[in-house]
């Protein structure tokens, strides 16, 4: 939402993650009935008025300066990734940054198409903003088992991780790979909260996934710009693979996705076994 009802949900979220002794401050005697900080403990530490700090989170202010949310974020101990979400819900919240984008494009480019050709043997695959697979050669689709058999709507990386029993074991460890799946799906909702599309994907797993539903809540935030996956593949065994994650221009949010081996190891060995073409050669 826009009104400012997203920033305040995320400014609880983040508070009840920090401790009294996370940043200092004396426990006191007796039983906490807030989880994490007090609102007037954080307000203290960023220096803004109680009063002030509980309409933020409420909803009722909607105008927060950029050096507040910088001092929010100094309290609260935010990553890069957290304290940039932060600075996007409060441009939401102030009307500054449309909440709605264009609609997510689904149409991959013939060269984007192309180029998931060029790079085979390497598997290789395109996926749209909230995870949704658009496009994939021949090992980006095996390297995925399982994903292909569900109609073109339901193909989702992070309901596939969460829903699919072949997606909850090929990744390892897998509680892991969600975090960080979840985490990049919160980045990109910061963008577009009123997206029903995002709203549709978010609600069927907070119904179906009571992991989905904890990670969700815990607020974290990072875009996923490539690294090292470990996998489980039920047809070519055990790889660790390194990954890069490329935008595509002219696109609402379109990445592309490739994978690779150190040359000459076991890994690229079994990585190759995912593309017929690399077989036969």
């Amino acid at each position: 939402m826009t009104d400012g009802t997203e920033l305040g949900r995320y400014l609880k979220a983040r508070r009840a993650r920090i401790t009294p002794e996370d940043v200092g401050l004396p426990t006191g005697t007796g039983l906490r009935r807030t989880p994490g900080l007090r609102r007037e403990e954080l307000a203290t530490l960023a220096g803004v008025s109680v009063d002030y700090y509980t309409r933020l989170e409420r909803g009722r202010e909607r105008n927060p300066s950029p050096s507040v949310i910088d001092a929010l974020a100094r309290a609260l101990r935010l990553n890069e990734d957290a304290h940039e979400r932060l600075h996007d819900l409060a441009e939401l919240a102030s009307g500054r940054l449309p909440g709605v984008r264009p609609a997510t494009g689904d149409t991959v480019r013939e060269s984007v198409l192309r180029l998931l050709e060029s790079v085979r043997p390497l598997p290789a695959y395109v996926v749209g903003r909230y995870s949704d697979m658009l496009a994939a050669n021949p090992g980006g689709r095996r390297l995925l088992p399982g994903l292909w058999d569900w109609p073109p709507e339901q193909r989702n990386l992070t309901r596939y991780l969460f829903l699919h029993p072949v997606g909850r074991a090929l990744y390892q460890p897998w509680e892991e790979t969600v975090a960080k799946s979840v985490a990049h799906l919160r980045a990109v909702a910061g963008t577009d909260p009123d997206s029903p599309r995002l709203a549709a994907l978010v609600g069927e797993l907070l119904l179906k996934s009571p992991e989905f539903a904890r990670l969700w809540e815990r607020y974290d935030v990072k875009e996923r710009v490539g690294g090292t996956k470990s996998l489980d593949h039920p047809k070519v065994g055990e790889m660790t693979l390194t990954y890069e994650v490329m935008r595509l221009a002219r696109t609402d949010g379109q990445r592309l996705v490739v994978y690779q081996a150190e040359p000459g190891s076991a890994d690229e060995a079994a990585m190759l076994l995912l593309d017929p073409a690399a077989r036969e050669s």
